[in-house]
């Protein structure tokens, strides 16, 4: 007989490791699933030097937060551990973060933050203490398949749905993964929250770059990749001078507003070029993107990747994490992937994740994804391709 958490024994004799960012989501998780029954453990990570953001709304994992966790955690009678993690996180986030902008893209750090510390690092420290899941406050839904395996699947709550940002996780994470809020609504979590007379029940969300301190991203890449903040030309899409910008790293695709330029007509970043320096700008139209070439695909879908793909699969997908999924076709193989969007897309960054499903709403399964690499419009007039990482640390 299976438990809540689709595993065989009961409740207290299953001990679940719970990620407490000292948010109030992973609260409810912890506290949601203690009064099951579970044996339950919560760990907070101290990922940054926490002084400068201790004080600061939408913080987390340093300061206030580890504190909050610290006091659920009693209140719930758990055992707690804060495990200090900062120079992974340094290594792993913050680094690649800093060195992806210098090389012209638009990097997803919460992503990053998935992959290789809390589904990597966390979870073999789960293993190690005994745990049989890792249940995070994420809202994403798990469902068990015939065969035993497990699909990832968007939250019952679209508003708050964060499939896009754990689009990289593997079938063999799944397997260990719980998402305990998945079919629950922001508000029905916050209700429970003041059931078990939680202190964070009415407590800020955390924003997603949670190691800016000051707010401006932009400090932490001069001082981690000066190149990123040198001078250069902003220029149309012939190449003419139109001005001179601080720094590609204040760029992104799309970008409309702090050009500093004047112009009879609205101008939009539609590239950047971090080896020249050039940040080229042109109308609205030529933002959009009808051609996507994928990198670290990674894929949670049925079977083999390639074998599925085959001469080209129909999915529906998310370019940002604040745009709806869109009907598209997967194709490639062999380590190569490219998207082929139906009705194209505006604003497709470099960087930025591109993420499968299996329909454009609802709780629709997650089947993969991959970091954009490039972008080019049907006639080719223009495409966005940054230059490569490796030459972007090398500057």
């Amino acid at each position: 007989m299976f438990n809540s958490l689709d595993l065989e024994g009961r409740p207290q004799d299953t001990r679940v490791v719970v990620a407490m960012s000292g948010g109030v989501d992973s609260s409810v998780t912890a506290a949601l699933l203690k009064s099951e029954g579970y044996d339950v453990v919560g760990i907070t990570l101290q990922l940054y030097d926490h002084g400068a953001a201790t004080h600061r709304k939408g913080a987390c994992c340093a300061g206030q937060d580890i504190h909050d966790a610290r006091n659920v955690a009693e209140r719930i009678g758990i055992a707690h551990y804060i495990l200090d993690y900062e120079e992974r996180f340094r290594e792993s986030v913050i680094d690649t973060f800093a060195a992806s902008y210098a090389s012209g893209e638009t990097p997803v750090p919460c992503i990053e933050c998935n992959r290789a510390i809390k589904f990597r690092d966390l979870l073999t420290t789960a293993r190690e203490l005994g745990a049989s899941v890792l249940a995070t406050g994420h809202y994403v839904a798990s469902r068990r398949l015939s065969d035993g395996s497990r699909a990832l699947m968007c939250a019952a709550d679209a508003d708050r749905d964060q499939s896009y940002f754990l689009f990289a996780t593997t079938s063999e994470q799944l397997d260990y993964l719980r998402f305990p809020l998945g079919d629950m609504t922001k508000p029905q979590v916050r209700e429970l929250a003041r059931r078990f007379g939680l202190t964070v029940a009415d407590k800020h969300d955390s924003q997603d770059i949670c190691f800016v301190p000051t707010g401006r991203y932009t400090d932490i890449i001069g001082r981690l990749r000066p190149n990123a903040m040198e001078p250069g030309d902003i220029v149309d899409l012939d190449g003419r001078v139109l001005g001179a910008h601080h720094g590609i790293a204040h760029f992104t695709v799309g970008q409309r507003k702090g050009l500093g330029i004047a112009s009879g007509s609205p101008l939009y970043v539609v590239r950047l070029d971090a080896a020249s320096r050039r940040v080229m700008v042109g109308p609205r139209e030529a933002l959009r993107m009808d051609r996507i070439t994928l990198r670290d695909v990674n894929w949670i879908g049925d079977g083999a990747l390639d074998r599925a793909v085959g001469g080209g699969l129909e999915v529906f997908v998310r370019v940002r994490s604040t745009r709806a999924p869109q009907p598209a076709w997967l194709r490639g193989g062999n380590g190569h992937y490219q998207v082929e969007l139906v009705a194209g897309e505006e604003g497709v960054s470099p960087g930025q994740a591109c993420v499968f499903y299996d329909a454009p709403s609802g709780q629709a399964r997650v089947l993969g994804g991959g970091f954009i690499q490039s972008a080019a419009a049907k006639n080719a007039a223009v495409s966005i391709k940054p230059r490569s990482l490796a030459e972007a640390m090398r500057g």
